[in-house]
């Protein structure tokens, strides 16, 4: 009986998973260029493992580049999707608290087929991503999610950390 009563207080406390500092916390970003990166504190957190997953969109930048070598500047191929993930092991959670610092892998480059440059003959490389969106996924354990904070950028990022002023996030 004991068992199940403390499962359920784990279940229950879990439940409440959220950033840490207040109704308001949005985490900290970081544009790495081809790579995004987000920090911040969990509060809320059961005894389980734990995966932290960001995704983001960004509009990127991209060169062409011929078989001679000459290049074209400033082709810009569709939105891209990035991801990342952060494995967190039970043992690092201490009172339901854990700190987080996820970057997204960066995106396949060159881009196969070169479809933002004049023929599939050229290479297409990209240069910079400007993110303009992210998630943040935390799954307590893998495959249960108990927190999704959604963020958008006012403006889409330029290389370095992102002011705060300039993100607005959503937790459900």
């Amino acid at each position: 009986m004991l068992a199940l009563a403390l499962t359920a207080s784990m279940t229950t406390f879990a439940s409440s998973v959220h950033l840490k500092g207040g109704a308001n916390s949005e985490p900290n970003f970081v544009d790495k260029g081809l790579t995004l990166n987000a920090a911040g504190s969990l509060a809320g957190l059961g005894n389980e493992d734990l995966l932290v997953t960001l995704s983001a969109t960004a509009a990127a930048t991209s060169t062409c580049t011929n078989q001679g070598g000459n290049q074209a500047p400033g082709q810009n191929p569709a939105e891209v999707t990035v991801s990342g993930s952060q494995s967190i092991p039970a043992g690092e959670i201490k009172n339901g608290n854990v700190a987080f610092n996820v970057t997204t892998e960066p995106p396949v480059s060159p881009i196969p087929g070169a479809p933002g440059c004049p023929n599939p003959n050229w290479t297409q490389t990209i240069t910079d991503l400007s993110f303009t969106t992210a998630t943040i996924t935390v799954e307590q354990p893998a495959g249960t999610v108990v927190l999704t904070v959604q963020c958008t950028f006012s403006e889409p990022t330029t290389n370095g950390a992102v002011a705060g002023r300039d993100v607005s996030c959503t937790s459900s």
